[in-house]
């Protein structure tokens, strides 16, 4: 099982935070990944994939654990990396 996971600090309140993520949420969604939120914690399940958001006081961290599903159709996780730093990274700045 591969991991990926990114930090991306912020400055705004968590409920903000949580907003703002709104569209990387979408994105997975396209990917058969779903978000279940307990609060400022989001479980990530979808085939071949789990792991978590949090939403901190100062940053958010996105965990993404590759299974041998995800890794059997190809999914690169230094790219898969790359991409969630980018939407996590505009999302922030874009409001900033």
């Amino acid at each position: 099982m591969s991991d990926v996971v990114v930090n991306q600090a912020h400055n705004v309140s968590a409920d903000e935070a949580k907003k703002r993520i709104a569209g990387f949420e979408e994105m997975l969604t396209k990917y058969g990944v779903k978000v279940d939120w307990k609060g400022n914690t989001g479980t990530l399940k979808g085939t071949g994939v789990s792991g978590g958001i949090d939403i901190g006081p100062s940053n958010v961290k996105v965990e993404v654990k590759l299974g041998m599903m995800a890794k059997a159709i190809g999914v690169d996780a230094t790219k898969l990396r790359g991409s969630i730093e980018k939407r996590l990274k505009a999302a922030f700045e874009a409001q900033g």
